[in-house]
């Protein structure tokens, strides 16, 4: 008998900066803002992990991108110019044809990263880094479970889009209204569920977990991936784990936001 190795396999890469500009910039829904990054520094660029994510450094309004150096003790940035703001986002596509990168931002009306989108025009430059590693999920599992928010897309999005025919997997995604589904595309047989908020409150309803627990959910070993506020993608891992019996070696659950706390990002 063959045994079949489920087991997630990582992989590091060198940690590069980079200094990108703004290619386009295109609305994907009316929340959903997708900007497109170019440059010859993004040679080399490499995401195999749907989930991924890179580092994005945003100037301060009115300023130029600050270029950090890479020390011993982490990142440094000069000291006579404002200290950019951080955050983590996934990369939604790369083009090497190209030398492009697609990142898609949820337009929520307020931090550096909705903000620097929201004005964000064709010629800008912008400090990117990474990504530092990638988690590489095999295609073994009988099926897959997908689930979170907005901020999850793009990596349920990169996700669906590369598994193979042959799998089965179900994608439950949380959104403010029906104007913010998206077209995924997928070869896999795919059903996917969107849950809309219609005016309750992001990170902080059970909308998510109450639909997931209505499931009738296949047999099978199954793989899932959860990402969404972090409170409510603790609540789901803890369904599936406690309530489903799933394994928690094959249970990926990520808070990648915190309600009320800037710059978030939580395993579980």
């Amino acid at each position: 008998m063959t045994l079949i190795n489920k087991s997630p396999k990582r992989i590091r890469h060198e940690t590069r900066l980079r200094l990108v500009e703004v290619r386009a910039v295109k609305h994907i829904t009316p929340l959903m803002l997708r900007v497109t990054l170019a440059g010859d520094q993004l040679a080399g660029f490499s995401s195999p992990g749907y989930a991924d994510h890179i580092k994005i450094f945003f100037p301060s309004a009115g300023s130029e991108p600050v270029m950090p150096v890479p020390g011993p003790d982490g990142l440094a940035f000069p000291s006579d110019k404002p200290r950019p703001e951080m955050r983590d986002y996934t990369p939604r596509a790369f083009h090497p044809e190209t030398n492009t990168l697609d990142v898609d931002f949820v337009l929520h009306g307020d931090g550096p990263a909705s903000s620097w989108a929201a004005q964000a025009k064709v010629g800008q430059k912008i400090v990117i880094g990474g990504p530092r590693g990638s988690m590489i999920i095999p295609d073994a599992f009988d099926w897959y479970l997908l689930a979170g928010d907005e901020t999850a897309l793009p990596a349920i999005s990169r996700r669906l889009e590369e598994l193979p025919s042959s799998t089965r997997a179900i994608a439950l995604i949380e959104v403010a209204s029906r104007e913010e589904e998206q077209s995924l595309e997928t070869e896999a047989g795919a059903e996917i569920i969107w849950v809309h908020r219609n005016g309750a409150e992001a990170g902080n309803n059970e909308l998510l977990l109450r639909r997931i627990e209505q499931l009738d959910l296949p047999e099978g070993d199954c793989y899932a991936f959860i990402a969404a506020e972090s409170s409510i993608s603790k609540a789901v891992r803890n369904h599936l784990v406690d309530q489903r019996s799933f394994n928690t070696e094959w249970v990926k659950a990520a808070g990648y936001w915190l309600r009320g706390v800037a710059d978030a990002h939580e395993p579980h």
